[in-house]
């Protein structure tokens, strides 16, 4: 603990972002690295409490996140990240995209700020990469057992860099034609720049990771394949089951899953094909028709979690004239106070993104808590009275009343109410992984919940078939998939002996 006095001296530096009128015109990163001199003060508000809730807690990697605050403020930085390195696989994708639960059951979010853990984290592996310390790891020796992974996100990801590292051969299987998974899909650029990923797949390939694009496994190869041609095969395709809407008027066209309408707007952009806030055209109008864009319409995001405030910020980039997103859930309480008042547990409590600040500014954005969708209706194009595109969504007011042991949503008589809608998106959440021909053919128990069950080993109700992250906690956070991915390749590799 370097200054005794830290926590009181100086005040945290929270996230800083690029002016919104610059950042709507582009898909580009929208936080700005905080300079050096107040990271230093920021690493010296860490308390070094006696029980640091941050490490243990808040973290599911169990970061050492004392030790290199710390380091930082004593301008050990090379130590920094030798020992962000030791727990973390990703520390430059979680310092952008973890919400950061360690912050909230830091000690100081007792009664005042917590420090900037995640800026911190950020600005050690950025600088890492500066100076050159982060470099390919091949292993010394091989093992000659091969390791099959489905799935490269962050889970199957983590797990393929542990089990090459010790030496075995790992193929990553991924159907998409970019590896990644939901990081270079799911979520969007301004979030996660995909030349940030690349930069550490491109390590994962100089250490001998194999990719494997563009098939699916149990289509393209057989589960029968897997189970004679690998030692062992890891199962990390994530909770891919998207909560659907059973109303009427489910079927017209225009009502998109949000995973699917990021994923579009991505693959535009990676391709130069896909339109701007700044109102530039298209050279070939065709082309942008295939490609799903908020340009020009109303649109009702339905969800109002992280990945509907995604499907916010890209719909105000790409120039939507009014964006409405509704929560069947009420409004948590409006807190703002830079305290936790459920420490050290994750609160309750509203929070607005960068995302919601932009379509505010424009003017564009409003947001209904407490509210459900009974209908969809369709609109007469000029010229066609089919009515197969979405016109309107007619929604109603719900509250939550006690039912056993929980709470559940009851229609308010007489609060129904339309809003009219070009684009609806769907971002209610996952249900489970997907119940894929592959998963059939292997035969695999699920667990009450649908996901695929598991031991404590990590390993599936087939021997030497395993699973890790959200394909068998169900939709969680990133750091939560690192953590599984990591501990199950450390069960694998016990496995192969």
């Amino acid at each position: 603990m370097g200054d005794v006095r830290g926590f009181i001296k100086f005040e945290r530096s929270a996230s800083k972002y690029r002016p919104v009128e610059e950042r709507i015109g582009d898909y580009n990163e929208v936080n700005i690295t905080i300079p050096v001199e107040e990271l230093t003060e920021e690493g010296a508000r860490c308390m070094d409490c006696g029980t640091p809730f941050c490490h243990s807690l808040g973290c599911p990697l169990a970061n050492l996140i004392p030790e290199w605050n710390d380091l930082v403020f004593r301008g050990k930085w090379e130590e920094a990240w030798m020992r962000l390195e030791l727990t973390n696989n990703f520390p430059e994708i979680t310092g952008r995209l973890c919400p950061a639960p360690c912050e909230e059951s830091c000690t100081l979010s007792i009664n005042r700020a917590p420090v900037s853990i995640k800026q911190i984290e950020r600005a050690i592996i950025e600088k890492a990469f500066g100076e050159g310390w982060v470099i390919p790891r091949p292993p010394e020796t091989e093992t000659g057992r091969h390791i099959a992974i489905v799935g490269s996100g962050p889970s199957g990801l983590a797990a393929g860099q542990q089990l090459r590292r010790a030496g075995h051969r790992v193929t990553v299987f991924e159907k998409s034609d970019r590896p990644g998974g939901i990081l270079m899909y799911g979520i969007p650029n301004f979030k996660l720049e995909k030349d940030i990923l690349e930069r550490r797949l491109d390590q994962l390939r100089e250490e001998g990771v194999i990719f494997e694009t563009d098939v699916e496994v149990g289509v393209d190869i057989s589960a029968r394949y897997l189970k004679k041609k690998f030692d062992a095969v890891l199962l990390a395709m994530g909770a891919g089951e998207p909560r659907d809407l059973d109303v009427p008027g489910r079927d017209l066209e225009g009502i998109v899953f949000a995973l699917d309408y990021l994923s579009c707007a991505t693959k535009g952009i990676l391709e130069g094909k896909t339109s701007r806030y700044s109102g530039q055209e298209e050279q070939d109008s065709q082309r942008e028709k295939k490609f799903l864009s908020a340009e020009g319409k109303r649109v009702l995001v339905i969800g109002g979690g992280d990945t509907g405030s995604d499907c916010v910020g890209t719909a105000t980039r790409q120039g939507a004239t009014s964006v409405t997103q509704i929560e069947i859930l009420p409004k948590p309480m409006d807190w703002r106070e830079s305290y936790n008042p459920q420490w050290p547990y994750w609160p309750k409590k509203l929070r607005k993104s960068s995302s919601h600040e932009e379509a505010e500014r424009r003017g564009i954005l409003k947001q209904e808590w407490s509210v459900t969708v009974k209908e969809f209706r369709g609109k007469r194009e000029s010229g066609n009275n089919d009515m197969k595109t979405v016109g309107e969504a007619k929604l109603v007011r719900v509250e939550w009343k006690k039912s056993g042991n929980g709470y559940k949503p009851t229609e308010i008589p007489g609060s129904q109410f339309t809003i009219e809608s070009d684009l609806v998106i769907l971002a209610m959440g996952f249900l489970h992984v997907k119940h894929s021909k592959l998963l059939s053919e292997l035969g695999l128990e699920f667990n009450e919940r649908g996901n695929i069950k598991i031991d404590r080993h990590y390993m599936t109700s087939v021997p030497g078939i395993f699973a890790a992250g959200d394909s068998h906690t169900g939709a969680s956070l990133i750091v939560r998939a690192l953590n599984h991915g990591r501990r199950a390749a450390s069960s694998i590799d016990s496995f192969l002996g």
